[in-house]
């Protein structure tokens, strides 16, 4: 076994290095017969890839906030900058995402602020401001989405629950053309669809809503690449950013017909 694990160091070494070709492509008939259960496992962790330990991370982090955030309220609050954050048991969509990038040391008040306080016309001018309000900026999904794709993040949304993998971002547009937001958890739905850690107007909750309205955004942005945009050393090149085509008034974030839609203003 010592030397089946050794055999199996040597060719990972390659998966590390990139010196070799990787186990996918190699021969089964190559691996000794004790090497090949290591091999399948190994295959199965790489597949996933270094990006889904810190989408987990951000899932983990965002289903903290289940049965803690309780209350959906989307009023506008002044917040103390940086690291500013209404309180724990109330909160919108947005705020979901916020506090799981900030469980992992990622302060996206702050990375939003900075960024449009440099680049305030890329950003959708849906609220009548003038300058940037690091208040509220970054509750505000239309600018979350901005932002991510200023970060060259944005993926191409599919129909299929397999192209979203845990700590995705998704973006809708629901009934009314309300802005909302979450992340997608590694938990799946009996028909096989991933489900969603969110905030659509009861608290955060884990849902089966993927498909449940229309999609207008789909991002990945590992934790690590969202402290480096943060500190502006975003490891990203610049991403086109595509204007959101949204009439959100003063909303802070969204919320399910039949739930009382907050004002931040």
């Amino acid at each position: 076994m010592l030397t089946a694990c050794r055999t199996l160091q040597s060719l990972t070494h390659g998966l590390r290095t990139r010196a070799v070709l990787p186990l996918a492509v190699l021969p089964l008939a190559v691996l000794p017969l004790a090497v090949l259960p290591l091999a399948v496992l190994l295959l199965a962790v790489f597949a996933v890839g270094p990006a889904y330990a810190g989408g987990q991370a951000l899932v983990d982090a965002a289903r903290e906030q289940i049965g803690v955030t309780v209350v959906y309220d989307g009023r506008y609050q002044r917040l103390v900058y940086p690291n500013g954050d209404v309180p724990i048991e109330r909160g919108v969509c947005t705020d979901v995402v916020i506090r799981a990038y900030r469980r992992l040391d990622i302060d996206l008040q702050q990375a939003v602020h900075e960024d449009m306080r440099g680049h305030f016309d890329a950003y959708p001018k849906l609220w009548g401001l003038l300058r940037p309000d690091r208040n509220i900026d970054h509750r505000r999904v239309p600018n979350l989405e901005a932002w991510l794709r200023r970060q060259g993040t944005a993926l191409s949304v599919s129909d299929s629950g397999a192209n979203y993998r845990p700590g995705d971002l998704v973006s809708w547009r629901l009934p009314g053309n309300l802005p909302h937001i979450g992340i997608v958890s590694e938990r799946r739905s009996d028909a096989g669809v991933p489900l969603i850690v969110h905030n659509i107007g009861a608290g955060t909750r884990e849902e089966d809503i993927l498909f449940a309205f229309p999609i207008s955004g789909h991002f990945r942005l590992p934790p690590r690449s969202a402290g480096d945009a943060a500190r502006g050393e975003s490891t990203y090149p610049a991403g086109a950013l595509q204007a959101a085509a949204v009439r959100s008034g003063g909303y802070a974030g969204a919320t399910r017909v039949g739930f009382a839609a907050l004002r931040a203003d």
